[in-house]
Protein backbone atom coordinates (compact mmCIF):
# COMPACT_ATOMS: atom_id res chain seq x y z
CA UNK A 1 0.00 0.00 0.00
CA UNK A 2 2.82 2.35 0.95
CA UNK A 3 4.52 1.63 -2.46
CA UNK A 4 1.53 2.36 -4.44
CA UNK A 5 1.14 5.79 -2.57
CA UNK A 6 4.27 6.79 -3.38
CA UNK A 7 4.45 5.90 -7.23
CA UNK A 8 0.76 8.50 -6.92
CA UNK A 9 2.81 11.06 -4.40
CA UNK A 10 5.99 11.22 -5.35
CA UNK A 11 5.55 12.49 -9.18
CA UNK A 12 2.68 14.87 -7.94
CA UNK A 13 4.84 16.34 -5.46
CA UNK A 14 7.89 16.32 -8.01
CA UNK A 15 5.79 17.83 -10.68
CA UNK A 16 4.32 20.84 -7.86
CA UNK A 17 7.84 21.53 -6.88
CA UNK A 18 9.18 21.55 -10.56
CA UNK A 19 6.47 24.44 -10.67
CA UNK A 20 7.38 26.64 -7.92
CA UNK A 21 11.34 26.31 -8.84
CA UNK A 22 11.14 26.65 -12.52
CA UNK A 23 8.72 29.84 -11.31
CA UNK A 24 11.56 31.52 -9.68
CA UNK A 25 12.48 34.99 -12.00
CA UNK A 26 15.47 34.79 -12.05
CA UNK A 27 15.97 37.02 -14.94
CA UNK A 28 13.59 39.85 -13.36
CA UNK A 29 15.81 39.46 -9.95
CA UNK A 30 19.14 39.89 -11.88
CA UNK A 31 18.13 42.21 -14.05
CA UNK A 32 16.28 44.54 -11.16
CA UNK A 33 19.71 44.67 -9.31
CA UNK A 34 21.12 46.42 -12.67
CA UNK A 35 18.74 48.85 -12.28
CA UNK A 36 16.43 46.98 -15.16
CA UNK A 37 12.69 46.35 -15.49
CA UNK A 38 13.70 43.24 -17.97
CA UNK A 39 9.99 43.11 -18.66
CA UNK A 40 9.87 46.34 -20.58
CA UNK A 41 13.82 46.54 -21.84
CA UNK A 42 14.59 44.79 -24.99
CA UNK A 43 12.15 41.92 -26.26
CA UNK A 44 10.39 42.08 -22.75
CA UNK A 45 11.03 38.35 -22.19
CA UNK A 46 12.68 37.73 -18.88
CA UNK A 47 15.19 35.08 -19.93
CA UNK A 48 18.98 35.06 -20.05
CA UNK A 49 18.65 35.99 -23.63
CA UNK A 50 17.00 39.80 -23.61
CA UNK A 51 19.00 39.88 -20.03
CA UNK A 52 22.31 39.26 -21.78
CA UNK A 53 21.56 42.13 -24.77
CA UNK A 54 20.17 44.67 -22.15
CA UNK A 55 22.36 44.22 -18.93
CA UNK A 56 25.65 42.46 -20.24
CA UNK A 57 26.94 39.29 -20.83
CA UNK A 58 27.93 38.60 -16.94
CA UNK A 59 23.83 39.23 -16.02
CA UNK A 60 23.02 37.11 -19.24
CA UNK A 61 25.04 34.08 -18.31
CA UNK A 62 24.42 34.23 -14.41
CA UNK A 63 20.29 34.25 -15.72
CA UNK A 64 21.47 31.08 -18.06
CA UNK A 65 23.33 29.17 -14.89
CA UNK A 66 20.59 29.83 -12.56
CA UNK A 67 17.30 28.26 -14.88
CA UNK A 68 19.99 25.53 -15.57
CA UNK A 69 20.30 24.94 -11.64
CA UNK A 70 16.60 25.02 -11.55
CA UNK A 71 15.59 22.31 -14.26
CA UNK A 72 18.64 19.93 -12.70
CA UNK A 73 17.10 20.19 -9.04
CA UNK A 74 13.78 19.53 -10.19
CA UNK A 75 14.62 17.02 -12.27
CA UNK A 76 17.47 15.41 -10.00
CA UNK A 77 16.04 15.81 -6.41
CA UNK A 78 13.83 12.16 -6.60
CA UNK A 79 17.17 10.07 -6.91
CA UNK A 80 16.98 11.19 -2.99
CA UNK A 81 14.97 8.91 -2.56
CA UNK A 82 15.43 5.21 -1.63
CA UNK A 83 14.67 1.80 -3.23
CA UNK A 84 12.44 0.87 0.14
CA UNK A 85 10.23 4.04 -0.60
CA UNK A 86 9.55 4.01 -4.58
CA UNK A 87 10.83 1.59 -7.79
CA UNK A 88 12.75 2.86 -10.19
CA UNK A 89 9.80 3.37 -12.27
CA UNK A 90 8.45 5.44 -9.66
CA UNK A 91 11.16 7.69 -9.44
CA UNK A 92 11.57 8.01 -13.18
CA UNK A 93 8.24 9.55 -13.30
CA UNK A 94 8.68 11.53 -10.81
CA UNK A 95 12.15 12.89 -12.32
CA UNK A 96 10.10 13.41 -15.30
CA UNK A 97 7.37 15.08 -13.65
CA UNK A 98 9.81 17.55 -11.95
CA UNK A 99 11.11 19.01 -15.30
CA UNK A 100 7.64 18.91 -16.78
CA UNK A 101 7.25 21.22 -13.65
CA UNK A 102 10.05 23.36 -13.96
CA UNK A 103 9.31 23.82 -17.71
CA UNK A 104 5.82 24.87 -17.55
CA UNK A 105 6.77 27.18 -14.14
CA UNK A 106 9.47 29.09 -16.06
CA UNK A 107 7.24 29.91 -18.85
CA UNK A 108 3.91 30.37 -17.03
CA UNK A 109 5.36 31.64 -14.02
CA UNK A 110 3.10 32.30 -10.81
CA UNK A 111 5.35 35.26 -9.77
CA UNK A 112 4.63 36.81 -12.83
CA UNK A 113 1.19 36.45 -13.72
CA UNK A 114 2.09 33.18 -15.82
CA UNK A 115 4.14 35.07 -18.19
CA UNK A 116 7.76 33.47 -18.10
CA UNK A 117 10.48 32.75 -20.52
CA UNK A 118 11.42 30.39 -23.34
CA UNK A 119 12.06 27.42 -21.46
CA UNK A 120 15.52 27.12 -23.39
CA UNK A 121 17.89 27.29 -19.90
CA UNK A 122 15.65 24.96 -17.73
CA UNK A 123 15.31 22.38 -20.32
CA UNK A 124 19.09 22.28 -19.97
CA UNK A 125 19.21 21.31 -16.61
CA UNK A 126 16.14 19.03 -17.07
CA UNK A 127 17.43 17.22 -19.28
CA UNK A 128 21.05 17.07 -17.53
CA UNK A 129 19.22 15.48 -14.57
CA UNK A 130 16.89 13.25 -16.40
CA UNK A 131 18.06 12.65 -20.28
CA UNK A 132 22.02 13.17 -20.33
CA UNK A 133 21.89 11.30 -23.88
CA UNK A 134 19.13 13.93 -25.27
CA UNK A 135 21.24 17.01 -24.10
CA UNK A 136 24.09 15.65 -25.38
CA UNK A 137 23.05 15.82 -29.08
CA UNK A 138 20.94 19.09 -28.46
CA UNK A 139 23.91 20.51 -27.40
CA UNK A 140 25.75 19.50 -30.05
CA UNK A 141 23.07 20.63 -32.36
CA UNK A 142 22.71 24.22 -30.44
CA UNK A 143 26.31 25.17 -30.72
CA UNK A 144 26.24 23.71 -34.46
CA UNK A 145 23.87 26.22 -35.56
CA UNK A 146 24.49 29.30 -33.35
CA UNK A 147 28.01 29.51 -34.17
CA UNK A 148 27.20 28.93 -37.74
CA UNK A 149 24.23 31.41 -37.82
CA UNK A 150 24.73 33.45 -34.76
CA UNK A 151 21.04 33.27 -34.05
CA UNK A 152 20.13 31.98 -30.51
CA UNK A 153 16.44 31.16 -31.09
CA UNK A 154 17.25 29.20 -34.13
CA UNK A 155 19.61 27.18 -32.98
CA UNK A 156 17.10 26.82 -29.54
CA UNK A 157 14.44 25.67 -32.04
CA UNK A 158 16.63 23.16 -33.70
CA UNK A 159 18.00 21.79 -30.61
CA UNK A 160 14.15 21.54 -29.47
CA UNK A 161 13.26 19.35 -32.57
CA UNK A 162 16.32 17.56 -31.62
CA UNK A 163 14.56 15.81 -28.93
CA UNK A 164 12.20 13.66 -29.44
CA UNK A 165 14.03 12.05 -32.55
CA UNK A 166 17.56 11.09 -29.85
CA UNK A 167 14.65 9.62 -27.38
CA UNK A 168 12.71 7.84 -30.18
CA UNK A 169 16.31 6.07 -30.90
CA UNK A 170 17.32 5.74 -27.72
CA UNK A 171 14.06 4.17 -25.98
CA UNK A 172 11.65 4.08 -29.08
CA UNK A 173 8.31 6.30 -29.36
CA UNK A 174 6.02 4.42 -26.95
CA UNK A 175 8.17 5.38 -23.76
CA UNK A 176 6.97 8.23 -21.58
CA UNK A 177 10.74 9.92 -22.41
CA UNK A 178 9.86 10.27 -26.13
CA UNK A 179 6.86 11.94 -25.11
CA UNK A 180 7.66 14.14 -22.59
CA UNK A 181 10.74 15.64 -25.26
CA UNK A 182 8.00 15.75 -28.18
CA UNK A 183 6.09 18.37 -25.46
CA UNK A 184 8.98 19.95 -24.60
CA UNK A 185 9.93 20.46 -28.18
CA UNK A 186 6.22 21.92 -29.11
CA UNK A 187 6.54 23.96 -25.86
CA UNK A 188 10.01 25.64 -27.57
CA UNK A 189 8.29 26.05 -30.94
CA UNK A 190 5.42 27.68 -29.35
CA UNK A 191 7.40 30.04 -26.78
CA UNK A 192 10.03 30.80 -29.75
CA UNK A 193 6.15 31.68 -32.16
CA UNK A 194 7.67 35.31 -32.43
CA UNK A 195 11.08 34.44 -32.60
CA UNK A 196 9.98 31.82 -35.72
CA UNK A 197 7.93 34.79 -37.30
CA UNK A 198 10.97 37.42 -37.62
CA UNK A 199 13.07 34.45 -38.98
CA UNK A 200 10.75 34.20 -41.65
CA UNK A 201 10.81 37.66 -42.17
CA UNK A 202 14.82 38.18 -41.87
CA UNK A 203 14.46 40.84 -38.42
CA UNK A 204 15.55 38.27 -35.92
CA UNK A 205 17.99 39.43 -33.63
CA UNK A 206 21.71 38.14 -34.59
CA UNK A 207 24.73 38.30 -31.96
CA UNK A 208 27.48 39.29 -34.54
CA UNK A 209 31.09 38.80 -33.13
CA UNK A 210 33.12 41.42 -31.57
CA UNK A 211 35.55 43.08 -33.86
CA UNK A 212 38.99 42.73 -32.49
Amino acid sequence: MLLHQTQILLPFAAGVAGYLLGAIPFAVIVARRHGVDILKAGSGNPGATNVRRVCGNKAGNLVFALDTFKGIVSSSWPLLVGDSFADADSILYAQLAGFAGAVIGHCFSVFLRFKGGKGVSVSVGGLCGVLPPCLAVAGTIWLAVYFLTRYVSLGSLMAGFSLPVTAAIFWGIADVRFWLCAGVALFIAITHRSNIVRLLRGGEHRFEKKKQ
